[in-house]
């Protein structure tokens, strides 16, 4: 008994570590956490530092896209991008700024300049689609970018040769008419 009772002492002692160090490994990550959303909300974020968390490297990209400085911030979102859920955020965030360059490029005296932003944009909606096809903001982001321009449609393309041996309609066929009521 004695032997027994020891044996599961142990175990206890010994879950109950694994317990503290799973415990201590999340409140370290609490902790940089809470750094990094502090560094945010201070204003603090850094110039072009590759080391730096990538959450703070979004916010700084988000902050210039606010300011109107597109270009530096499509190009850190553009480094943001991977499987991540906030590479994708940033995929989405770059695709919408393209949409609106594009948009304004559009209503301006240089409508033809909009036509590759747009472009653009549509290729960062499907890359976030691919990754998330449930992504509905992202969905409607696109449709709306089709509506302004439309993909062209394959013009050389040719339908397909009917069979000779298939039905040529669905009144032909053969069945069961349960007649009128």
């Amino acid at each position: 008994m004695g032997l027994k009772r020891r044996t599961l002492v142990r175990a206890a002692w010994t879950a109950l570590g694994m317990l503290a160090a799973l415990a201590a490994i999340d409140g370290w990550r609490l902790v940089q956490a809470e750094r990094v959303n502090g560094q945010i909300s201070a204003g603090a974020l850094p110039p072009e530092d590759a080391a730096a968390p990538a959450e703070l490297r979004f916010a700084h990209a988000a902050a210039q896209a606010a300011s109107g400085a597109t270009e530096a911030a499509l190009t850190r979102y553009g480094a943001l991008h991977a499987d991540t859920p906030l590479g994708q955020a940033a995929r989405y965030n770059g695709a919408n700024l393209l949409l609106r360059q594009g948009m304004a490029l559009r209503a301006s005296s240089q409508p033809g300049q909009a036509l590759a932003l747009i472009e653009l944009a549509k290729e960062g909606y499907r890359e976030v689609l691919r990754h998330d096809a449930d992504d509905w903001p992202a969905r409607y982001n696109l449709e709306r970018a089709q509506r302004l321009v439309p993909d062209p449609e394959g013009v050389d393309e040719e339908p397909p040769e009917a069979r000779r041996s298939a039905e040529r309609a669905a009144t032909t066929m053969r069945g069961y008419s349960p007649g009128l009521p």
